[in-house]
């Protein structure tokens, strides 16, 4: 049995369907903070606990032989919008989760952190970073990882195996579809406006991964030998690209769909941007991501056009946004008792 925390997110949905595939047991743990509606293509073939990372139970830990920790408020605007809530969730969540599965035997334990905690902004070196770069993150979010991280590797010993994983900018397809994340943005500007506007002109770099090369590079932790991922960091990404050249493969790669226009906004001058080594992922488990930038956006183009979360601007699909309505609602439910 497998514990996917975070199992109905962006990823998390991946990843279940991933595991189905190869013929694990599943089971999902998620607060269902963006609904359950995920897990509806494969919710007979798991099971599923409903639950906050927060007030983590050991006993969802029963049977369990690995776990995927993938829950987390994410990205950046979601975790500035409440670092409290960023720290408590991505931090010390995760070492609570962590010492469970310790303590209930559970050696295997691969962590969703991020390659943005080697951001040091765009009038930064431009210099190719690798997993033992010296690391300062600031923004709330990376903060939150790296001291997550930190925590595992402490934790480390003969018995439990904790492996982190610094995804790039992660893109693609999911049941639990996001357009906060900048291939996907591209998707919903081109079928909106058929133009899409890249910042700062374009010049930042971004290391990125497939959400499905993500959630398989997880398996791949899982069934590697203990030595090659116990205490191990390791950076996940198919290439790194600057924005600019994003905007243009992706075009590209729609030629036989739409007609796509590109505008470089010149105005900003702050922005993230780094660019990541993924060799040691490569030598350390022998894994490596396939999924081009121009096939998943295809892909997602082609999603989009069969009706699938086409209502681009419907609040669920970006995560700064849900919780912005959420704590609205919350409030007003407050405000005014019961609906009926």
């Amino acid at each position: 049995m497998i514990l996917v925390t975070g199992g109905a997110g962006y990823i998390g949905a991946v990843t279940v369907q991933e595991l189905l595939n190869r013929g694990f047991a599943v089971r999902v743990f998620d607060k269902f903070l963006y609904g359950d509606y995920p897990l509806e293509s494969f919710r007979n073939q798991v099971e599923v606990v409903e639950g906050d990372i927060c007030a983590f139970d050991d006993n969802v830990l029963e049977d369990v032989r690995g776990v995927l920790h993938l829950a987390a408020l994410s990205n950046d605007p979601t975790a500035e919008f409440n670092p409290e809530a960023s720290r408590k969730i991505n931090t010390e969540a995760t070492r609570t989760v962590a010492e469970a599965c310790k303590g209930k035997g559970v050696s295997r334990f691969v962590f969703a952190s991020s390659c943005s905690v080697y951001d040091r902004g765009l009038m930064a070196e431009d210099v190719l970073q690798d997993e033992d770069s010296l690391l300062e993150p600031r923004a709330a979010y990376a903060t939150s990882k790296f001291e997550a991280e930190r925590i595992l590797l402490d934790m480390c010993d003969d018995r439990f195996h904790p492996v982190s994983l610094r995804q790039g900018t992660v893109y693609g397809w999911s049941p639990r579809m996001r357009y906060d994340l900048v291939v996907n943005t591209f998707i919903k500007s081109a079928f909106q406006t058929g133009e899409l506007t890249v910042h700062c002109g374009g010049e930042m770099w971004r290391p990125m991964v497939d959400v499905t090369d993500a959630a398989k590079c997880y398996l791949a932790c899982l069934e590697a030998e203990p030595a090659a991922v116990a205490g191990k960091i390791y950076n996940v990404a198919y290439r790194n690209y600057r924005v600019l050249e994003l905007a243009h493969r992706f075009r590209k790669a729609l030629e036989g769909i739409m007609s796509v226009d590109i505008q470089a906004e010149y105005g900003s001058q702050t922005g993230r941007s780094y660019r990541v080594s993924s060799r040691n992922l490569e030598t350390g488990i022998g894994f490596k991501c396939s999924m081009s930038v121009e096939e998943s956006a295809l892909n997602m183009a082609r999603q989009v056009m069969d009706g699938h979360c086409a209502d681009f601007e419907n609040p669920k699909y970006y995560n700064i946004r849900w919780l912005e309505t959420l704590i609205e609602m919350d409030a007003h439910l407050k405000r005014i008792g019961s609906i009926f």
